[in-house]
């Protein structure tokens, strides 16, 4: 008898289902819950960031801030470091977006790439890196750490790429030497060579130009300043042929010679 009702208890026990062992309902359409550990259900993270339309003309990252509060009638944390106050941001205009989507495009759209050169007043030949060609990145933005809410603190940026690094342009400093004799002997003189080299300094607006010096006894010209500037002398005596009444006709020519 005890060992029926003993039975009689068990079977009772199993058909017995508590609610904890139940398995949740599937809503059709939504993903099934999970469950972490003692049974508390892990709920995502929601954007919940107001939505708006910016119509922006343009400006500092502060004016933006001030766009942004001003559409959504909410304030926004923003910290902008003072080396960055003055950037000038383009404008754009955007519909229904939150901060966080205004911020993600502005990053991506601040990228720029520019080449720019490098020199070494020495030349390769005795250790130096003569000139090479780089390529700067530059980019800006506003950042926020975890998931943006509505109360989270945007820090603006500006990543300037090489020149955040200790490299500089450096004015390679040259010394030349031009044999102008055989120009002398064609009919130019001093003045027109010059002149034709710092005519040309001009046109490009060098405001610091070489050094002139002419040497009477062995007809050289000496020029000492920036390589590239020193070099427009070579592309003006390249230039430069004997005149035209230096060069004897062709009838004149053949007459001499008797045929």
């Amino acid at each position: 008898m005890k060992n029926f009702i003993s039975l009689a208890i068990c079977l009772s026990a199993l058909s017995v289902n508590p609610a904890w062992a139940q398995p949740e309902p599937v809503v059709p359409g939504m993903p099934p819950v999970e469950k972490g550990p003692g049974g508390y259900v892990w709920v995502g993270p929601t954007n919940s960031l107001p939505k708006f339309d910016l119509d922006f003309s343009g400006g500092t990252p502060g004016q933006l801030v001030k766009a942004i509060e001003k559409v959504t009638g909410k304030p926004l944390n923003a910290v902008i470091p003072d080396d960055c106050k003055d950037l000038q941001m383009p404008a754009f205009s955007v519909k229904s977006v939150t901060a966080a989507q205004v911020f993600t495009a502005l990053e991506q759209a601040s990228q720029k790439n520019e080449r720019f050169t490098v020199l070494d007043p020495r030349d390769r030949s005795v250790g130096g890196n003569g000139s090479d060609v780089y390529i700067n990145t530059s980019h800006y933005g506003f950042q926020t750490a975890g998931v943006p809410t509505e109360n989270s603190i945007w820090c603006f940026y500006w990543d300037k790429g090489r020149e955040r690094e200790p490299w500089q342009v450096l004015s390679s400093t040259v010394c030349k030497f031009y044999q102008l004799a055989p120009y002398l002997e064609a009919g130019y003189t001093i003045d027109d060579i010059t002149t034709a080299v710092e005519t040309g300094w001009k046109m490009m607006g060098i405001t610091n130009p070489p050094t002139l010096n002419y040497h009477q006894n062995t007809k050289i010209l000496i020029a000492v300043g920036e390589e590239a500037q020193v070099n427009l002398i070579r592309d003006v005596l390249i230039q430069l042929y004997p005149k035209k009444s230096e060069v004897k006709p062709a009838d004149d020519q053949a007459e001499k010679s008797g045929k």
